[in-house]
């Protein structure tokens, strides 16, 4: 059994207050993913976060299948933490912890992502070429995306 982990950090010029406002409404989960994915929240999403919501999704993340998506927010301590983590969907495992850290000027947003594949010898042949790529794409143009919509760190501190 093989779990993965994929690690992001990044530093925004917002208060820590400001970026829980924004990463809490799952609404703005769809600003912050790919277009191509066709990302859509179907049920759970009209709401801020909370612990115990499970929130469905549709999403187009390989070759134009669309797959449904289920997440449950576990954990939450605001303005600090919290964890979605998937109930049904296309991974064997998804743990998505989401951290925040106030520092002078800004706030560094910490993503620990844990997850297995299925299908066994298969998903693990797939992992590196196709899902770590696109997982690793993803959180890319999130970055991106954030500092279109926040300005960079260096830029408002300078």
């Amino acid at each position: 059994m093989t779990i993965y982990s994929l690690h992001s950090t990044q530093k925004l010029p917002i208060s820590i207050e400001e970026a829980w406002r924004f990463f809490s409404d799952p609404k703005n989960l769809k600003v912050i993913t790919p277009p191509y994915m066709g990302f859509d929240i179907t049920a759970g999403g009209d709401r801020p976060m909370f612990a115990g919501q499970i929130i469905q999704y549709i999403v187009t993340p390989v070759a134009g299948i669309r797959t449904k998506w289920v997440t449950e927010i576990t954990h939450v301590q605001e303005p600090l933490y919290f964890v979605d983590e998937q109930r049904f969907g296309p991974y064997a495992l998804w743990h998505h912890k989401h951290f925040f850290r106030k520092f002078e000027g800004g706030v560094e947003m910490e993503d620990i992502v844990d997850y297995k594949l299925p299908f066994g010898i298969l998903g693990r042949l797939v992992h590196k070429p196709v899902v770590r790529k696109k997982l690793e794409e993803i959180f890319n143009f999130r970055q991106k995306k954030l500092l279109e919509i926040f300005g960079s760190y260096k830029e408002r501190s300078a």
